[in-house]
């Protein structure tokens, strides 16, 4: 997976586009259906991430997708330049399916989270939804303070709360290299 993701960026750099993946080429667990997320870091530093919740394609497609996606498409920075990549990191998160977390409150949702092991996925009344990687407890370790964050990437108050908001919790297997 480190591979195909190094090889679609290296082809973004180079024709602009993702690298396109026949599954058939590879093991039968790369072409099962799953969703991930590709994080690039560089120097230490977040550098882009996309990717999908729901599986929406074979997991080799995804991946060739979205390190492409986080390299020339996160809107919150410029497109990779080739100098760049000698010092990029590659994190490659393979979720499993989310499940929802039944809560009666906000303090009874804080109890049920597993710091360090669950990724978030909020959703709140009008639409708003973001998610947390299970990684974003290195930054945000206490669970309040992480909820609290979630809220905000949801496009909510920090201190928001309301009785229809929905979580779901899911987990990821990581995998990580150098471009």
């Amino acid at each position: 997976m480190l591979e195909v993701a190094r090889r679609s960026i290296a082809h973004g750099l180079e024709q602009g586009s993702p690298l396109r993946m026949d599954p058939r080429q590879f093991p039968e667990k790369l072409q099962a259906r799953r969703a991930c997320f590709v994080t690039l870091n560089r120097q230490g530093q977040l550098r882009g991430c996309i990717g999908h919740l729901e599986p929406v394609q074979t997991l080799i497609e995804d991946v060739a997708e979205n390190a492409f996606a986080a390299a020339f498409r996160d809107p919150r920075f410029p497109p990779l330049r080739a100098s760049e990549t000698a010092d990029l990191t590659i994190d490659i998160s393979v979720l499993s399916e989310p499940e929802p977390i039944d809560f009666t409150g906000q303090q009874d949702l804080l109890r049920k989270i597993r710091p360090g092991v669950d990724g978030l996925i909020l959703e709140g009344p009008l639409g708003h939804r973001g998610t947390f990687l299970p990684s974003v407890w290195e930054q945000l370790p206490d669970p309040a303070q992480f909820l609290a964050h979630l809220k905000l990437k949801a496009g909510l108050p920090a201190d928001y709360w309301d009785d229809r908001i929905r979580v779901w919790r899911y987990t990821t297997e990581s995998f990580e290299g150098t471009y």
